[in-house]
Parts: C-alpha cells; structure tokens; sequence
C-alpha cells in the first residue's frame, strides 16, 4: 500500500531530452508529482532495493509504475527489467519500456523478461509527449494493481 509521500513512479532514463520531454508531458497533466528520476540501471536498482544511496528507504514505498529506458549507462536496461521481475519484493511493479529501439529481438527479449508494456519513443516532441501522458493516464489512473497483503 502507498503512504501519502510514497513514490508513484521511478522513471529510468540517461537522456536529458527524453527526460526533459517526459518530465514535461507529466507536469503539463497534471497527472502526478512523486516521480523519481534514475539516470541508469545502477541507481534505478539501488532505488528500488534501498541500497547505495537509497539505503534504508522502505519497500513499502515502491513506486506504482516504472518506466524504462533500455539504452542506459552503467548497467543496462534488459538487466534491470531481468532484476525488477525476478524479485519478490518488485515483481508486480507494472514496468514499461519507453526507448528508441524498434529492434524485433529488443522488443522479443523485453516480454520475455515480464516487461508489461513496450513502446517506441516517437520522434516528434508532440507525439512523445501525448504518448507519455497516455502511458501515464493508463497505469496510474486506470490500471488496478494488486494490493500488498502482508502473511
């Protein structure tokens, strides 16, 4: 369950354009302003695990959506998704590919490894930013995740 501070989204992406562009279609919405920006894989993980940096943060805090580049420094996006639904702990966190690769094996891979969504970043500023309002709309608004029920 999220507390009122809780985190609603962790958005992994290296490229400060797409990153300016996605932070921008979010505000212009209104659609949520608890978003944590991981710059790679490394720190997207150690967000989510409370490790490094993030040591000591709470489970309980996991963010409602992730969205993923797969191009990232560091370590890269396949493993983090690869880390993300091999865990308990961050399994059910609805994680969904926002990246420029329109690669068949890219896209075959990313669902192999339990990604719920895949999406091309479109190349117009216009188009990217109704697709990330949409992607938004969808998982954080609309999408029924399952609650977390404690043994």
């Amino acid at each position: 369950m999220n507390t009122p501070s809780a985190i609603e989204m962790l958005l992994v992406e290296d490229n400060p354009e797409d990153l300016d562009l996605t932070l921008r279609a979010f505000r212009q919405c209104e659609l949520t302003n608890k978003i944590h920006v991981a710059r790679d894989g490394v720190e997207a993980l150690e967000f989510l695990f409370g490790e490094g940096a993030h040591a000591g943060r709470s489970g309980l805090e996991a963010p409602k959506l992730i969205i993923l580049d797969l191009d990232l420094p560091r370590i890269d996006g396949p493993e983090v998704l690869r880390r993300i639904k091999g865990d308990p702990r961050t399994q059910s966190i609805p994680v969904v590919v926002l990246t420029s690769s329109k690669e068949q094996r890219d896209v075959v891979e990313s669902y192999r490894l339990g990604v719920n969504s895949y999406l091309v970043k479109p190349v117009d500023s216009d188009q990217f930013g109704a697709t990330v309002r949409q992607l938004g709309f969808y998982w954080l608004l609309h999408n029924q995740p399952p609650q977390r029920i404690d043994p």
